[in-house]
């Protein structure tokens, strides 16, 4: 798929978004300073940061967990979150490391069947200077989803299938969906988000 940018300017997917997306925060420059110690290369860092926001933090509806966490820095501390705060836990880190990295969005069904309704999941995607665009999705592996980091063929968490009303959004976004950050603010806890969940961008 032909990825589509907000921006084509790499300092826009740099930036810090404030309070979602930090890099200057405790948890978030600890995690990055772990990370730049066991790699010196922007692939390498990018595989390592992806695999921590994909592993290292649980995915709460996995979990059956009431908490809510949206930006990098709590999720972290918390060691949880559903797939939109993985991808700012991604993407603050990466951004922290000088990488450029945006927010992509697809509709899929909620619960795999098209009378359980839609919602949006959300993924990344990762500029590297020699590869250019690339998405992954940091949502977390589980029986039936092998998510990996790969500069070639994507690998993501959900195949779309356009058949049953499922939809990839080629956009690359510089924050995140402020409807997705509305709805996360605004639910009494994740076992309701999984329904209040924005079903299309």
């Amino acid at each position: 798929m032909k990825l589509e940018l907000e921006s084509n300017d790499l300092n826009d997917y740099l930036e810090e978004v404030p309070p979602i997306v930090e890099f200057s925060s405790p948890a978030v420059r600890e995690t990055i300073a772990g990370i730049e110690a066991r790699a010196s290369t922007p692939r390498e860092r990018a595989k390592l940061a992806f695999e921590f926001a994909r592993d290292e933090i649980a995915h709460s509806f996995d979990t059956n967990s009431e908490v809510i966490t949206i930006g990098a820095e709590d999720a972290i501390k918390r060691k949880e979150g559903i797939c939109f705060a993985k991808s700012h836990v991604l993407a603050a880190l990466l951004r922290g490391m000088h990488i450029p990295a945006g927010f992509c969005y697809q509709r899929v069904l909620r619960k795999g069947t098209v009378d359980s309704g839609y919602a949006l999941h959300g993924l990344n995607a990762i500029y590297l200077e020699d590869v250019g665009w690339f998405r992954v999705d940091p949502r977390g592996n589980k029986p039936g989803v092998d998510s990996q980091f790969s500069v070639d063929e994507e690998k993501l968490a959900y195949p779309i299938r356009e058949e049953l009303g499922e939809f990839d959004y080629p956009h690359v976004l510089t924050e995140p969906l402020l409807s997705v950050i509305s709805a996360m603010r605004q639910t009494e806890n994740c076992h309701t988000l999984f329904f209040d969940r924005p079903d299309s961008m």
